[in-house]
């Protein structure tokens, strides 16, 4: 530890992402990218943007991007926010929503990158904690908070609230932010962007990495009324101007546009997803029911970590949380449907190993 670090950087316990191997191929299952490529609109963009006008800065309010979400989601573009990835959107809100004197409130189990922005701005909060099936106690959000933010689907766990307990939690928090982090909704969730313009205190943050193959181009974006969106660009514009380039544009754009190609790919992984579920109930596994992109398992008879650690050897990665009440669970991403097979041929022979 530096004696040049600051308090803060002593402090905080960083983000751990998952591994992204660089020793040898493996059958990656760990990090809930999509199986299939981007659109081939997309790429063709992306050539088109690769020109001589890199030599000048991007639009720092991504006009075309944000009239683009606009009208795909029946919103005004002043109700649109972008950043670099949905990571960034969230760093910002917390900082843009959240106040230090106060405590805020996100579930016990859930991105673990939340816990990590709070002692970033040195924020207080309390975790509400998961029913025993992992299902979101709504009326933990009831009591007296700085703001709230849950991920819907939840991660690691994959399930997913309904509109009407979204509903509840902002009727409970009417004057406080509430965030919906909706990185997987495309899987199998209802979006609850159609409430903005009714709930003021509603922002939704979204992100082209999953659904849309673009994890590699690191966009996000929130949706929300004018003045939450105008916090977010003080904030924003107190950091970097300049959030996404010209390329990360003009993908996104294509991405959004093309919704055939989105509407196949998703309806490939949860057809996938549904199939390997019913596969590893076989198998004597519990399975967290899932509107995701990943499933979240266990076995009675099998440790979660000696899982882990032979499917690796077997070429196979997913991740696994060494946490409580986690640790003999295994996060699996829904790859192809030929990765899948590998990953469940792979796991039998473990079991017989075993």
């Amino acid at each position: 530890m530096s004696k040049y670090w600051s308090e803060i950087t002593k402090s905080i316990e960083p983000y751990v992402c998952g591994e992204q191997p660089k020793d040898k191929k493996y059958i990656k299952l760990n990090t809930n990218e999509n199986p299939y490529p981007p659109s081939p609109k997309v790429l063709e963009a992306i050539k088109n943007a690769a020109n001589g006008d890199l030599r000048l800065y991007p639009d720092p309010d991504c006009d075309e991007f944000r009239k683009t979400i606009a009208e795909h989601y029946n919103l005004s573009k002043d109700e649109i926010f972008i950043g670099n990835g949905s990571d960034e959107v969230l760093a910002f809100s917390f900082l843009t929503f959240f106040n230090t004197n106060e405590t805020i409130i996100f579930p016990d189990i859930s991105y673990s990158f939340y816990p990590v922005y709070a002692g970033l701005y040195n924020l207080n909060y309390r975790l509400a904690k998961l029913e025993d099936d992992f299902s979101i106690p709504v009326s933990e959000f009831a009591e007296k908070n700085g703001g709230v933010i849950i991920p819907n689907p939840n991660a690691p766990t994959g399930r997913c609230l309904d509109t009407d307990s979204i509903k509840r939690i902002l009727n409970y928090n009417s004057n406080k932010v509430v965030i919906i982090d909706e990185a997987y909704i495309d899987f199998g969730g209802n979006s609850v962007v159609g409430l903005i313009k009714e709930y003021d205190n509603l922002l939704v943050v979204q992100t082209l990495s999953k659904s849309r193959s673009l994890a590699g181009i690191r966009v996000g974006f929130a949706m929300g009324n004018e003045e939450l969106i105008q916090g977010l660009n003080r904030v924003k514009n107190s950091f970097n101007s300049y959030t996404i380039d010209k390329v990360a544009a003009a993908a996104s754009v294509a991405a959004i546009k093309d919704e055939e190609y989105f509407i196949e790919c998703v309806t490939k992984v949860i057809n996938t997803r549904e199939r390997i579920v019913k596969k590893l109930k076989s198998l004597g596994f519990n399975v967290i029911p899932s509107k995701a992109n990943f499933i979240f398992i266990a076995h009675k008879d099998y440790a979660a970590s000696d899982l882990f650690t032979k499917l690796r050897e077997k070429s196979v990665l997913v991740r696994y949380f060494n946490k409580e009440r986690i640790n003999n669970y295994l996060r699996v991403s829904i790859g192809s449907d030929e990765e899948m097979d590998f990953f469940i041929e792979k796991l039998k022979e473990i079991m017989n190993e075993i």
